[in-house]
């Protein structure tokens, strides 16, 4: 369930999101995990996209944790923020972000057909406030891999980009709700493919007290 950050204040353990991205929402909110949205300017094309699929995503999750815009805090205060990326690598090699436009996902979509590999990568901080600053007092950063194939023929796409989220997904593939009827095999978790690994995470959450 999704609060409004000013509720952070009164409540307990809520976890801090910095993502707007929808697919992640509904993991949480699925999982029963009441969390509030915050902003967050990291500038994720300043990463080495020369380096390994894992390593790139790592470092932009961990780019926009360094980049969260933190609400208020009281003295000893305890918050807990998340913030994740995911990048796909087509079967050339190519990593591929979110598209630009929709001649991007277009290409992006007709790769795809031939398989893709999927990082997610999703950092955990668990901070207090001391002196009226958030300082971190536990981190875990971690990456999963998937690996799977999106077939969406060349006839749908243009139905497929109108109806899905694809637009604003990495390698303009969103596996839920319309986009399911192309998702032909997956090897990995559902969860990694959308957007958050949430076995990992909840495990995440649960090593640092969250619950």
């Amino acid at each position: 369930m999704c609060l409004n950050c000013s509720e952070k204040i009164e409540k307990e353990n809520i976890l801090l999101v910095g993502s707007q991205s929808v697919s992640r929402h509904m993991l949480l909110t699925d999982a029963k995990i009441p969390f509030c949205v915050v902003e967050q300017s990291a500038d994720e094309t300043a990463c080495d996209w020369g380096l390994p699929l894992e390593q790139v995503v790592a470092t932009i999750a961990s780019s926009k944790m360094e980049h969260v815009v933190m609400p208020a805090g009281t003295e000893g205060e305890i918050a807990f923020v998340l913030t994740a990326d995911t990048l796909s690598q087509d079967s050339n090699g190519m990593i591929e972000g979110k598209p630009v436009d929709k001649d991007d996902a277009r290409r992006k979509l007709r790769n795809a057909q031939a398989g893709s590999r999927l990082v997610t990568a999703f950092c955990l901080e668990r901070k207090k406030c001391t002196s009226s600053t958030w300082l971190t007092d536990a981190r875990i950063l971690k990456t999963v891999s998937a690996e799977y194939v999106f077939d969406v023929p060349e006839k749908w796409i243009e139905r497929y980009l109108d109806n899905s989220l694809g637009l604003s997904a990495s390698n303009a593939i969103a596996v839920e709700g319309y986009g399911a009827q192309f998702f032909r095999v997956m090897h990995g978790s559902y969860s990694t493919i959308v957007g958050l690994p949430m076995v990992e995470v909840r495990e995440a959450l649960e090593e640092l007290g969250f619950f």
